[in-house]
């Protein structure tokens, strides 16, 4: 069994600061060893294993208690294979045994609100970002479960990519939005373990201090090209950036960086309800 310092080197491709000799075991193993998968074998999930994950998502923390999310379990084929189509890029979620979308969900707290005689005063940026986080924690509340008995999955942005028409299909309220889709299903092969940014850029001790960016970062895209370089046909931009022979982490965040996406999310989210004042 590895050692918990052999699965930290193996996600940062670092040594840990301190002595972590002792063997890795339980959820500090699988977070740590923890990847995406997008390819599943055809066995379907049996529906209590489902239930039993849906329960454990619906048990993550949540803001007040005010439970802002709402998960859309998608089943029908047809459906499934409409979303898949306004997203082509995202084979994954139409093949895999299950297919989720996590949801923000102001529309209870606003139904509530009415039947007992309150005004709603919360329509919020604040309340846009509680239901996020809400749906988020949920999300990865189902990931840690269903990776516990051997599931794989993989967390899906593009379903904001066209935001409106995956909302038509999935007839989502006013009040609601997706925040993310999850796959998931038995996993058909290995998939990569991604290394993460060295913990020195991303844990700031009492004070935010980035003032050795580059260099960290430099070094990072060096570990990361020397362990599992990027293809030049993975480079993004291409034809506005051409090539580049050093591509690494952050020229690969930089360009995705460079140009807008989801320009519409604002004015969708407008027309569901969403005020962001």
């Amino acid at each position: 069994m590895a050692t918990i310092a052999e699965l930290y080197e193996g996600r940062f491709g670092l040594p840990p600061e301190n002595s972590l000799d002792e063997e890795a075991a339980g959820t500090i193993e699988a977070l740590l060893t923890r990847r995406s998968f997008r390819r599943y074998r055809p066995d379907p999930v049996p529906d209590d294993v489902l239930e039993t994950l849906l329960a454990c998502a619906q048990s993550a923390p949540t803001k007040s208690d005010l439970q802002q999310y709402s998960i859309m379990a998608l089943k029908d084929e047809d459906l499934r294979q409409a979303v898949y189509e306004l997203n082509p890029k995202t084979l994954w979620f139409a093949q895999a045994p299950v297919a989720l979308v996590f949801c923000g969900d102001m529309r209870r707290g606003q139904r509530a609100a009415a039947w007992k005689g309150y005004d709603y005063a919360n329509n919020t940026v604040d309340t846009f970002m509680n239901a996020a986080v809400d749906a988020a924690l949920a999300m990865m509340s189902f990931t840690a479960a269903a990776e516990s008995i051997g599931l794989g999955c993989c967390c899906i942005s593009n379903v904001r990519t066209r935001v409106q028409e995956i909302s038509d299909l999935l007839k989502l309220p006013e009040g609601v939005y997706p925040v993310a889709g999850l796959a998931a299903g038995w996993p058909e092969g290995d998939a990569i373990l991604s290394m993460r940014l060295p913990p020195a850029v991303v844990i700031h001790e009492d004070r935010y201090d980035d003032s050795d960016l580059e260099t960290a970062l430099s070094a990072y895209d060096a570990r990361r090209n020397a362990r599992r370089p990027m293809a030049p046909d993975r480079q993004m931009h291409k034809d506005k950036y051409g090539i580049s022979e050093n591509y690494g982490w952050s020229e690969n965040a930089a360009r995705r960086l460079s140009i807008q996406e989801r320009e519409g999310f604002t004015p969708y989210l407008r027309g569901q309800g969403f005020a962001l004042k």
